[in-house]
């Protein structure tokens, strides 16, 4: 059994997996207005490992014989001022997610629960990568500046 102080913690980390999942797809369609395809593409992927990570919290949370709670998720903005400013919201995502992650490994480790500690790692290990590749693509988009010649190449890449 999850002690009620870290299940709660795993429910909002749940919860935000899935408003991460649903900031993402809102990021595709903006891209795929713009025809960046490439991009639109890269923030499918993005949906669908996010929605992975809640189900992976949800099994969790059951397998543990404890309850999931699912909460309503806020509207994600449905325009960005530009790719970059996108990416960086994207990045900005992450950076919570890592945060909110880190907190709740130092709350199973506090409450000496061991089994989640050792199921957070995994997340932990996804964190650093997921900051990482989006923040390749920020130093890319900041490279290029408004060479739109240089953003057809970075969403040909994408794709």
């Amino acid at each position: 059994m999850i002690k009620e102080k870290v299940l709660e913690a795993l429910n909002e980390q749940l919860n935000f997996e899935f408003h991460s999942a649903y900031h993402y797809l809102a990021m595709e369609s903006y891209f795929r207005t713009l025809n960046l395809r490439g991009f639109a593409h890269w923030m499918r992927k993005q949906y669908q490992e996010e929605r992975m990570h809640a189900l992976r919290i949800y099994d969790y949370i059951h397998e543990r014989d404890n309850k999931v709670k699912l909460n309503l998720l806020s509207e994600p903005p449905s325009e960005w001022d530009s790719p970059l400013v996108a990416l960086e919201d994207a990045y900005q995502q992450e950076q919570h997610a890592s945060g909110m992650i880190n907190d709740l490994v130092d709350m199973a480790l506090a409450e000496r629960d061991h089994a989640t500690d050792i199921f957070l790692k995994w997340f932990v290990e996804r964190q650093v990568d997921e900051e990482a590749r989006v923040g390749g693509i920020i130093q890319k988009l900041k490279l290029i500046g408004d060479d739109r010649y240089g953003l057809f190449l970075i969403d040909r890449d994408l794709e």
